[in-house]
């Protein structure tokens, strides 16, 4: 057995024996005599004709030598200290500095005007220099270097995932994170909303646990499995839990770590990644990102060259997918949500045989998510998960988090024992149109032009029947918005042109309000104007909505064309769309004025109870409009239109 504890380490022992070395030369360097002025020289060396010698070095220091005889003497006993093993100090004895030659020898010759010429002191010039001095600065700067290097070294050595971790080329090894089989505690019970995608993946863990159930029916597990879709739906807690089920290796890294400004790295990250997986079958690797690296070959050549460092990595990462053995076991997991910008060959069977789609959850799947995410919570009995997920449609799984932990939160802030609904309700708030701006100044001017101007909207969206059912109108200033208007969207697959339009006049309803009331329109529409705009280009441009373009669509579902370089219709078609896009946004503005005309006392009822309340829900607006044909059984919605301040 190999003795515990460092080992001894000799490398310590070479300066020791270069110092021993060394330490005459210093003695000498440093031994130039007690350092004293020209007057102590004159007044009680030189008066007393006690010096034997002066030596000059290099012009600029004298040094000078006490006759022996006067070893005894004691007014020069301290200067004749013993030196070890040497006798009596052979001098120098002192020392000073003299200014000049000229100086130095023009004072020597007044001070010795009286002595006789056999006193006179001798004086000897003489050029000097320390090899130790000159040899140590030539060094030092090497010295440095190499202490440099081997810093760098370590750091580097330290960073990479080689066993080695002392070569300074470890950047090229793979920087995936390993969760072992005994760490991964996720599993599909952490996983709500995803009862499809779960389903598609668990022939992935049915493999990774019991392969022969496969093979010996000749069957082949697919290489690789592609999540698609919308930002926070899960689809790397999905991967997880695929790990965490089939109880294997799990290897994650990002799409962006493999790209360096150095040439080759990332294909050899890539390699390294590989060789690691393999050495562990079965196992998992799991790329998030992946349009980082795998963005289709060739797109945007013209503006970044013909080939770069991504596309060498992308290269590499095909030709590992597709070089694995039948049944090697290592299965490759990726997620994006830019499907459409992936390269055809890395979607091809044999490397990401199947896609999986993730999609924003439907009220039953939001429902589950809720469950989730509410059992670390303290609740009271008001909570209703179903409740929660009616209010929130169009939310994602990482919003539905991020609210139940914003309501925990803000049940903290209040000093609360137990999270209430309310607290729910506020984080949905928070979450839809940011938090409450008490300290923003509006004057009274102000505040009923914003409310004139989401009544406009209260009342244009309350008489149209295809527009979303409105829960609450609000003039209370949240992050950018002056005022919102909440509504709860109907989850449909499809839309007809006159629901668009109506949607287009209750956008336009708060800038119509204001022209009616007060003759002009402010700049507080400027959310509205840019929503009009770009659904009124979409039903003209996407989905032929307009009878002078007829049945036509620009939309790319690919993604190939790259936006904003090439347009896929002539000058003249361009200008047709500008028209039909202005014309469909000015009758929907005339409509909505015609609407508050009609209703114009409603709308000044509305605008005052707002102006005096600030928010008003479903029930204040049934006193006043009455019952509306679509009623909606919901207090808040994950949709608003904002009246942001002049920019």
């Amino acid at each position: 057995m190999k003795p515990s504890g460092r080992r001894f380490k000799w490398w310590w022992i070479y300066p020791f024996i270069l110092l021993l070395i060394l330490y005459p030369s210093m003695l000498n360097y440093f031994s130039t005599g007690k350092e004293i002025t020209w007057q102590q020289f004159e007044k009680d060396i030189l008066s007393k004709k006690a010096v034997e010698k002066i030596v000059v070095l290099n012009n600029e220091k004298a040094e000078v030598y006490i006759k022996k005889e006067l070893a005894n003497d004691s007014r020069f006993k301290d200067v004749f200290k013993p030196a070890v093993g040497k006798g009596i100090n052979p001098g120098p004895h002192y020392s000073f500095n003299i200014g000049s030659v000229e100086s130095f020898e023009r004072k020597l010759e007044e001070a010795e005007k009286t002595f006789s010429p056999g006193e006179k002191v001798p004086v000897s010039y003489s050029k000097q220099s320390n090899w130790f001095w000159n040899i140590l600065g030539w060094l030092l700067p090497f010295i440095l270097l190499l202490g440099v290097w081997n810093f760098m070294m370590r750091r580097a050595g330290g960073m990479g995932m080689g066993t080695d971790g002392s070569s300074i080329f470890n950047f090229g090894k793979s920087k995936a994170t390993l969760i072992e089989k005994e760490k991964s505690k996720i599993t599909f019970n952490d996983v709500a909303g995803l009862e499809e995608a779960e389903a598609e993946v668990k022939e992935i863990v049915d493999f990774l646990k019991n392969p022969e159930l496969f093979t010996k029916l000749g069957a082949k597990i697919p290489k690789g499995v592609i999540l698609v879709g919308p930002t926070g739906t899960g689809k790397t807690l999905l991967a997880k839990a695929v790990a965490g089920e089939a109880d294997v290796p799990f290897f994650s890294i990002s799409g962006s770590e493999f790209v360096e400004m150095f040439v080759g790295v990332g294909a050899s990250r890539v390699r390294d990644l590989f060789k690691k997986a393999k050495e562990k079958t079965p196992c998992i690797i799991f790329i998030d990102e992946i349009d980082a690296i795998g963005r289709s070959r060739g797109k945007g050549a013209y503006l970044t060259g013909a080939n770069d460092e991504r596309e060498s990595t992308l290269n590499q990462l095909l030709t590992e997918m597709d070089g694995f053995g039948t049944n090697s076991g290592v299965i490759v997991l990726a997620a994006t949500n830019r499907g459409d910008m992936l390269d055809p060959a890395l979607l091809r069977p044999g490397r990401f045989d199947r896609h999986i789609y993730l999609e924003l959850p439907n009220i039953k799947e939001r429902e589950e998510i809720f469950k989730v995410h509410l059992r670390p919570l303290v609740m009271d009995n008001t909570i209703d998960p179903h409740s929660l997920a009616e209010q929130t449609p169009g939310f994602s799984g990482a919003d539905i988090a991020n609210i139940c932990n914003e309501s925990a939160l803000i049940a903290a802030r209040k000093k609360k024992e137990k999270v209430g609904k309310q607290d729910f309700f506020d984080a949905i708030d928070r979450v839809v149109a940011g938090v409450e701006k008490k300290s923003k100044i509006i004057s009274p001017e102000e505040k009923k032009i914003i409310a004139y101007h989401e009544a406009g909207h209260a009342v244009v969206s309350w008489l149209l029947k295809q527009v979303d059912p409105l829960i609450k109108v609000s003039i209370i200033p949240r992050s950018k918005s002056l005022g919102a208007a909440w509504y709860l969207p109907e989850e449909k697959q499809l839309r007809g042109e006159s629901a668009f339009t109506e949607h287009l006049c209750a956008i336009l309803g708060g800038r119509a309000s204001e022209e009616i009331i007060f003759g002009e329109v402010s700049s507080g529409a400027l959310d509205d104007l840019e929503k009009v705009t770009k659904e009124a280009y979409m039903m003209v441009v996407y989905y032929g909505f307009s009878k002078k373009m007829g049945n036509i669509s620009y939309y790319d579902s690919t993604g190939l064309r790259d936006a904003g370089i090439q347009k896929p219709y002539s000058e003249e078609t361009g200008k047709l769309i500008d028209e039909e896009v202005r014309n469909l946004v000015k009758e929907a503005y005339l409509r909505s004025k015609e609407i508050l005309q009609q209703n114009k006392a409603s709308l000044t009822s509305v605008a005052e109870l707002l102006f005096k309340k600030e928010v008003l829900f479903k029930e204040d607006l049934e006193i006043i409009l009455g019952k509306r044909g679509a009623n909606a059984s919901a207090v808040l919605s994950g949709q608003s239109e904002n009246i942001l301040p002049a920019q």
